[in-house]
């Protein structure tokens, strides 16, 4: 049987102003091809994602948290994907994969998400480097930590990426440091956790032509046949 790979929806707006929330084609695309069948977590709140500001977010009700957790008992596995925010719903989502030991992988948002839950508003605005870029398979080079997880899973020193992020994560207790560019944190593990990985670079987009990044992502699938 696929593993259920989790994968909660995130926020847009089209050109006429419409509020929308998606899935990336090519994550669906990449986690069907790894052997995953992709399930999508449906925000739960009735609200304009798109224009709530970050502090006028409600708390989930119970309703609400339950809708969640129905979610989540049928996941083997959480990808958090890039976006533009993270809401209550996203920080809820992700408190109850830990609680659950649900396998996690936060890409772009969804590392910092993992950042930002263990140390509030430690996510900084990149001021003089260029991380972002849409349409390059390599922008920069990441240092992998000799100590680390993804150094012992890749067995290299530093590693090309891909690169759309701006902003990033200080350092914090509660995890890791896998791998940096110019001090900037480019990958996280969570401490004393079954499997909570953040990549500030995205490897569903690199799978098709990058080993170092297929290996990752797949790493992530031998975890759930762990759990």
């Amino acid at each position: 049987m696929k593993p259920v790979i989790g994968i909660p929806l995130r926020y847009q707006k089209l050109v006429d102003n419409r509020a929308i929330v998606y899935l990336s084609e090519r994550l669906r695309r990449t986690v069907q091809l790894a052997g995953g069948f992709v399930y999508s977590i449906s925000p739960v709140q009735n609200l304009d994602n798109i224009h709530t500001k970050g502090n006028e977010f409600p708390e989930l009700s119970d309703s609400e948290k339950e809708d969640i957790n129905i979610s989540l008992d049928m996941c083997d596995g959480i990808i958090f994907p890039g976006g533009i925010k993270f809401t209550p719903y996203d920080r809820y989502l992700f408190e109850m994969a830990i609680e659950k030991k649900i396998p996690v992988l936060g890409i772009c948002l969804g590392m910092q998400e993992i950042g930002y839950y263990f140390n509030k508003k430690k996510i900084k605005p990149l001021k003089s480097l260029d991380h972002f870029d849409m349409n390059k398979d390599y922008l920069h080079t990441i240092n992998l930590n000799k100590k680390g997880y993804l150094y012992s899973l890749l067995n290299k020193e530093t590693i090309p990426v891909n690169s759309r992020h701006k902003y990033h994560l200080l350092e914090n207790r509660h995890y890791t440091i896998e791998a940096t560019c110019n001090n900037i944190i480019e990958a996280i593990k969570v401490k004393n956790k079954k499997y909570i990985i953040g990549l500030q670079f995205h490897p569903e987009i690199m799978y098709y032509y990058d080993d170092n990044a297929k290996i990752i992502f797949d790493d992530f699938f031998n975890q759930l046949s762990k759990n």
